[in-house]
Parts: C-alpha cells; sequence; structure tokens
C-alpha cells in the first residue's frame, strides 16, 4: 500500500477567475488580452511546481453555454496563459478543465459538483491526501471536499461563511504557505 502512495502524485488545483486572474466585473475574459494575472499567482505558481506539485486550472465557463463566446475564443484564452506561463517561468498547467454548461443544468463537471477535478485525480493519478483545491468561492470547496481534496478559500472571508474550507487565506502567499507547510513530510 506504501508503493502506491509513492506513486502518486500530489497536486494543487486552482480556479481561475478571481485566484489566477482578476475577476471582469459582470462579464467573462473572451480573448487574451482581457485576461491579466493576479500577481501573487504568478508568485506562488513556479514555487509549488518546483515543490514538485503538479499544477490544474478548473473552471466553470458558462459564458460558452451563454453564446457570448465560442470554445474556440475560450482555448486562445487557455492558449495564452499557458504560453505566457512557460515563457516566464518555463513551467504551465499540467492540464485545464473546463466546463461550459450553464449553472441550472447541475453537470456533474460544473462546480460545486467534483467532476472536473476527479477527471484529474483519475487521469494524472493523484494523492487526493497531499492534494489541494485553490479557489475565491464556496462552489471551489465544496467541490474540492467532493472530490477528497484540503481546500483553501483566497480573499476576506469568515470562516462560518463555508464550513467546506479547510483553510482560509488572505492572498495566494497564505494559501502557498499553508500547502508547503502542512504537506512538509
Amino acid at each position: 500500500m506504501n508503493g502506491n502512495k509513492k506513486n502518486k502524485a500530489k497536486a494543487v488545483f486552482f480556479d481561475r477567475d478571481g485566484v489566477i486572474n482578476f475577476r471582469l466585473a459582470k462579464a467573462y475574459v473572451k480573448k487574451p488580452e482581457e485576461l491579466i494575472f493576479l500577481i501573487d499567482f504568478l508568485s506562488i505558481f513556479p514555487e509549488l511546481k518546483q515543490s514538485g506539485f503538479k499544477t490544474f486550472m478548473v473552471t466553470n465557463q458558462q459564458g460558452v453555454g451563454k453564446g457570448l463566446m465560442t470554445e474556440d475564443q475560450l482555448r486562445k484564452v487557455f492558449d495564452f496563459i499557458q504560453r505566457k506561463l512557460s515563457e516566464e517561468y518555463s513551467f504551465q498547467f499540467d492540464d485545464i478543465y473546463y466546463c461550459c454548461d450553464l449553472e441550472e443544468e447541475d453537470s456533474f463537471y460544473r462546480k460545486p459538483n467534483p467532476g472536473m477535478l476527479l477527471k484529474g485525480i483519475k487521469k494524472w493519478n493523484i494523492d487526493v491526501f497531499s492534494s489541494w483545491m485553490i479557489g475565491d468561492s464556496p462552489k471551489d470547496a465544496i467541490a474540492g471536499k467532493r472530490a477528497a481534496l484540503k481546500t483553501i478559500l483566497v480573499g476576506n472571508r469568515k470562516e462560518t461563511a463555508c464550513p467546506e474550507a479547510d483553510f482560509f487565506a488572505k492572498n495566494l502567499y497564505e494559501a502557498k504557505d499553508i500547502i508547503l507547510s502542512t504537506n512538509s513530510e
């Protein structure tokens, strides 16, 4: 059993809007030039990669489902993210999972449901006991808990507002410190 766990990877799953990039007010990031990385994400991302974590983006993108943008436009934004991370840090996300279904469809893949996370966990042989979901919404924490991950909510939140979150961090620097101190063995 211990040999099996050693073959499993540790991972951090990131929500996109509000965690990786600035969230646009009442709008969707439809093209690369609209995406502005959060500086704390750019600071912690290479550090987590260098610490041996697989990294994944998991994002609800119902703008496609609403017809406000195309899936091709969305992929161009993802390509931009991957290219910029690779150029700047020689790292990029190991995989990107997204769900374009509308909220009212209650899709298994749309957060707070765990489908995107479970897909990544299975595909990449992830050890859920050493892995994390970082988000800025209770939906992110709920999805993470449903996938058996440890969860961190970033931003100014009260713990009682989201009992599914294991940890609360004011920013991604604090989230990284929680992950690295908790995962040091």
